[in-house]
């Protein structure tokens, strides 16, 4: 049996801030229910924001020389992502742009050079997002799930499920809530489930 491969995206700036400790749950149900958990931390790694200098226009692959190479395969050979990141001015934080943007380079492949048309949508992959933001806003996470949509459909990931929680501000205010913790336990061990053949 295949064990499907999930690659989960550190996006917070804090190595233990609540979106962190959500992913590192919903990565341990992933791994428990048998998946292999690939993580990718955000901001450990060298990655240039993106240059619009087209180089990609060749290939497709990104022609800056840095860490996004490596997670560049990595989002391609697997099967599931999970993404967290706290909300930034109703918005992903900084690090996680940089990888969305780089990701320009994909988006030139898929419909500049394979020539893809717009609006047609083969979804390989299923994606998860978690994130957290300090207020109660109604309109909190409406313009960071745009983003991540667009985000996934590049990698031909379909959103999957999302865990957005409000009122979450300073690190480790979600361990006062368990109950957030085991949701993304429990939505990691489904994920690792609906990806398996």
């Amino acid at each position: 049996m295949t064990v499907p491969r999930i690659v989960a995206i550190y996006g917070s700036p804090r190595r233990k801030g609540n979106t962190s400790t959500l992913l590192d749950r919903a990565a341990q149900g992933a791994s428990d229910a048998g998946a292999e958990v690939e993580k990718v931390i955000l901001r450990d790694l060298e990655m240039s924001p993106c240059l619009e200098i087209y180089g990609c226009k060749e290939t497709g692959r990104c022609v800056i020389k840095d860490d996004f190479e490596r997670i560049h395969d990595q989002l391609l050979a697997c099967d599931g992502l999970m993404l967290a990141s706290p909300i930034f001015f109703y918005s992903v934080s900084a690090t996680t742009k940089i990888l969305m943007d780089r990701c320009q380079s994909l988006w030139v492949k898929k419909h500049w050079i394979d020539k893809v048309p717009f609006g047609r949508r083969e979804l390989k992959r299923k994606g998860l997002f978690i994130s957290v933001g300090a207020t109660r806003g109604k309109r909190l996470f409406e313009g960071t799930l745009l983003t991540v949509r667009y985000f996934f459909d590049v990698l031909d990931a379909e959103l999957w499920r999302t865990l957005l929680y409000r009122e979450l501000d300073f690190e480790g205010d979600v361990m006062k809530h368990p109950e957030y913790l085991q949701e993304a336990y429990e939505t990691g061990q489904e994920l690792a489930l609906v990806l398996k053949p």
